[in-house]
């Protein structure tokens, strides 16, 4: 049985938080979740998504908020909210509702039926329905999830996609140490380099935003991020 905590890294997301905590508490959740909690991390945000998220939890036991008192990315407020879960399996939910809480039970199901500690979300599988997003984001993501793929001599179809599902065995193996947007390429890497057949991908639904709509990622996270693939996939740092 699982006990799921749903770790939610927060920044700047005001307008949509609650209606993220909202979706997350209407799943379905299967039969394999015996207990769930959402723990949101807000990682120093400067409009007013703290007061919110905290007027969300009051009085719901469900729900902790906890709060960086500096901005410090979000592979940083992942690990924070990691730190601070009962559960033993953990969920990223991003603040943005790019990625929908419905695909949720589909990603602890596919972890349960074929045993593995790590379900990767998938943008691009087939298997549900998308509207259009960049292409230049899409060719950036296929360039680096493919640069990974040769690395680790495995085939994966979307290293960056937010939605990761890990078990609290794996995840205490991997030493994470990125605080920024390389967080999901340095868990893929690292998770891979233990045992190949242990990760399994789930398609997910997907809604882009652009920097208008508060998008985060800039340009300059993708060098970042293929510094992240270097380090830990060609270098082999621990």
């Amino acid at each position: 049985m699982y006990f799921l905590s749903i770790v939610v890294p927060l920044y700047n997301e005001q307008t949509l938080v609650a209606e993220v905590i909202n979706q997350v508490k209407n799943v379905q959740f299967p039969p394999s979740v015996s207990e769930y909690e959402i723990i949101v991390v807000d990682d120093c945000s400067t409009d007013d998504s703290f007061q919110v998220v905290s007027g969300i939890a009051e009085g719901d036991p469900q729900i902790r908020v906890l709060r960086h008192e500096k901005n410090m990315g979000k592979g940083a407020a992942v690990r924070t909210g990691i730190n601070a879960a009962k559960g033993n399996v953990f969920l990223i939910q991003d603040a943005d509702l790019e990625l929908r809480p419905t695909d949720i039970p589909d990603m602890v199901n596919c972890m349960q039926s074929l045993n593995v500690e790590l379900v990767n979300g998938s943008r691009y599988m087939a298997g549900v329905y998308r509207p259009v997003a960049s292409y230049k984001r899409y060719w950036g993501n296929k360039i680096f999830t493919s640069i990974t793929a040769i690395i680790i001599n495995v085939k994966i179809t979307d290293m960056a996609c937010g939605y990761k599902l890990v078990h609290k065995n794996l995840y205490d193996k991997l030493k994470l140490r990125e605080d920024r947007f390389g967080f999901e390429a340095e868990l893929i890497i690292k998770a891979l380099r233990i045992k190949k057949n242990n990760i399994a991908e789930v398609p997910v639904s997907y809604f882009p935003r652009n920097e208008g709509e508060g998008k985060k990622l800039r340009g300059i996270d993708a060098f970042k991020i293929l510094g992240t693939i270097i380090k830990f996939g060609l270098l082999r740092m621990n």
